[in-house]
């Protein structure tokens, strides 16, 4: 296993991130706790020491597992790091609470790591906003020891970064944004990696495969990579693409089942930064790939938002799915497995999934094309 230095920390350069653990029926909130569980012990067989859970991962049952499964570890054979749920502006009053009720769920006494969730056009001015007092709990947490570490997560905007930096930067110790490839240019990543970096404060990375988009490519795009490196796995391509980054530390990978971890560890066993002439390839591939897909990564924060309970992120899959093929006949055939009042056509345009996407997807013009194309 790579490590990373953290301060006086040696951290695993490949995290377990807790929000697609294995499933028991397909029912997001109903975790697979002995698969999970089986994953965590090659985990730490392995060398990975760093796991990444949050309050609303599966349902809040992210953190209820991940605390029963690493209590059978001596607490010092691993990092935990779970997050303050400002993605629901609800949360902000009870900072106090959820802390508390998260270190419960976790059967921890501190988080090594612990994050303002998801900060973004949502929820920046309420993050600011000294009336909830969330950064001085933080902060006093963070003094009495059940906090080692402080740091954010963000999706939002190169602007709405620079405000929260402007504002708390110089208490910061790291800061997750999602990276990769995909979003070097898409979501103006290398210019947040600028920003973070002109604080002096370490990047942890989120979806470095897009929610697994960069898992598989198409045949000419695979084709393409496998002339510069023909041993090496698409997806390991996401992940040296991240070792060519030197302000990047933990890189958190959702994974969900025991051969994802086992391909990842093996990736993570070397150090294979890109060439230059390998790293024009494949943000060149990149760029192709913006021109075919919507980039959702299952995250669901929009389907608690919508007033019409639609699954969002299945449909945006099959809707990727139709657009990738042309008009797929498995498609049709998966809808007819969802209940009529949960078709695309259900979407009433509100936009409230929008507001809350951080892929910036425009849902509803989705909703409304997809629909059109299954009648058409």
């Amino acid at each position: 296993m790579v490590y990373r230095n953290f301060q006086d920390l040696q951290l695993s350069a490949l995290g377990l991130g807790a929000m697609r653990l294995p499933l028991a029926d397909g029912n997001d909130s109903h975790i697979d706790e002995a698969a999970a569980g089986e994953m965590v012990a090659y985990a730490m067989e392995h060398g990975i020491n760093y796991y990444d859970t949050a309050w609303g991962y599966h349902g809040g049952h992210s953190e209820i597992v991940m605390g029963k499964l690493l209590s059978s570890y001596p607490r010092e054979n691993f990092y935990l790091a779970s997050k303050f749920p400002g993605y629901d502006l609800a949360n902000m009053p009870k900072v106090k609470e959820i802390f508390a009720k998260q270190l419960e769920k976790c059967q921890v006494d501190y988080f090594d790591f612990y994050l303002f969730h998801n900060v973004c056009e949502m929820n920046i001015d309420a993050y600011l906003d000294e009336k909830y007092g969330i950064y001085e709990y933080l902060m006093e947490e963070k003094q009495n020891g059940r906090i080692r570490h402080l740091g954010f997560s963000a999706h939002g905007s190169y602007e709405v970064m620079k405000r929260f930096l402007d504002a708390y930067g110089s208490d910061l110790e790291f800061c997750q944004i999602q990276l990769n490839y995909l979003d070097w240019t898409f979501q103006d990543a290398k210019a947040k990696v600028d920003l973070i970096r002109s604080y002096h404060i370490p990047i942890w990375v989120m979806e470095p495969l897009r929610g697994g988009r960069l898992a598989g490519l198409s045949e000419e795009d695979e084709k393409t990579l496998k002339t510069l490196r023909p041993d090496e796995e698409v997806p390991a391509w996401a992940f040296r693409f991240l070792q060519s980054i030197p302000d990047v530390g933990v890189v958190l990978s959702g994974m969900s089942d025991l051969e994802q971890l086992k391909a990842n560890i093996e990736t993570y066993e070397t150090d294979r930064p890109l060439t230059g002439e390998e790293m024009d390839t494949l943000l060149s591939v990149a760029d192709g790939m913006l021109n075919r897909i919507l980039p959702c990564t299952a995250c669901r924060y929009c389907v608690s938002h919508c007033p019409k309970g639609l699954d969002i992120p299945m449909l945006l899959k099959l809707y990727n799915d139709n657009c990738f093929t042309g008009g797929s006949f498995t498609v049709p055939m998966a809808l007819k497995a969802v209940p009529e009042e949960k078709h695309p056509s259900a979407c009433i345009g509100c936009q409230s999934c929008e507001k809350v996407c951080p892929q910036q997807i425009k849902i509803s013009g989705a909703m409304a094309n997809f629909a059109a194309g299954m009648k058409g």
